[in-house]
């Protein structure tokens, strides 16, 4: 008797675990659908014929297929130049962002000098800043130097953005070293910049891969300081090529 006893409440923990693992499966479900959805709808409007894009009901399947979409966008349009402009732009950010921001992490992470959480302080008060607050000033700082319609000078502009949150981001990433490895290393044979190149940076890479990502795509996506910077057509980087296509709809 008391092993059934023993049995049955095994039994409902067993169920309990099925229902819970089902439901959140189809949670997962859900979450993927509700995300993957809209990416199917743009593929599927843009491969099938205009006519059936805005057709009703819809169809979630295609009617049909055409290219010419596609074909019009690379034959009249430089969409290639406008890409190859941004990962330019995006490439020197990223560049600029690590120089800068890798023995600043270190430095917050592990020295102590006055004026620390100083500048902790306002790293974090320039991400509560809006962007569009200081487009009128740095539009008219760089009049002043003739920077406009300079993708370099825009690129460093991008990477002045990016440098307070990616410092931040390695700083966590520097924090998880453990603090004995480098003074152990600055007691018997490193200075701080052996340290740094030694220890820190072979044992934070993904922290280093983060950085990089989010400079990037910051960079790639950015469209306001882009649109008020460059002017001219032939320097149009992918965020202000793309723009101009929506007015032609």
């Amino acid at each position: 008797m008391s092993s059934i006893g023993l049995a049955h409440p095994a039994s409902r923990t067993d169920r309990t675990a099925a229902v819970a693992a089902i439901l959140r499966a189809a949670l997962i479900l859900v979450v993927c659908f509700v995300l993957l959805f809209p990416v199917y709808w743009m593929v599927l409007n843009a491969i099938q014929p205009s006519e059936y894009s805005l057709s009703w009901p819809p169809s979630l399947l295609p009617r049909g297929f055409e290219w010419s979409n596609f074909r019009h966008l690379f034959e009249d349009k430089p969409i290639v130049d406008w890409l190859l402009k941004s990962t330019f732009v995006a490439a020197i950010v990223v560049a600029a962002t690590l120089i800068v921001v890798v023995p600043a992490a270190y430095a917050l992470s592990r020295l102590r000098w006055r004026g620390q959480n100083l500048l902790g302080l306002f790293l974090l008060f320039t991400q509560i800043m809006p962007g569009a607050m200081i487009v009128a000033p740095e539009l008219t700082l760089f009049r002043t130097f003739g920077w406009t319609d300079n993708l370099t000078a825009l690129a460093f502009l991008h990477a002045a953005f990016v440098v307070p949150l990616c410092t931040w981001i390695l700083k966590s990433s520097f924090d998880s070293v453990p603090r004995e490895l480098v003074e152990a290393a600055l007691v018997y044979f490193c200075s701080h910049t052996a340290a740094l190149w030694r220890i820190m940076l072979p044992l934070t890479r993904p922290g280093l891969v983060a950085v990089s990502v989010v400079a990037f795509f910051s960079s790639w996506n950015e469209y306001l300081f882009s649109s008020a910077l460059i002017t001219q057509s032939d320097l149009y980087t992918g965020s202000l090529g793309l723009a101009t296509l929506i007015t032609q709809l």
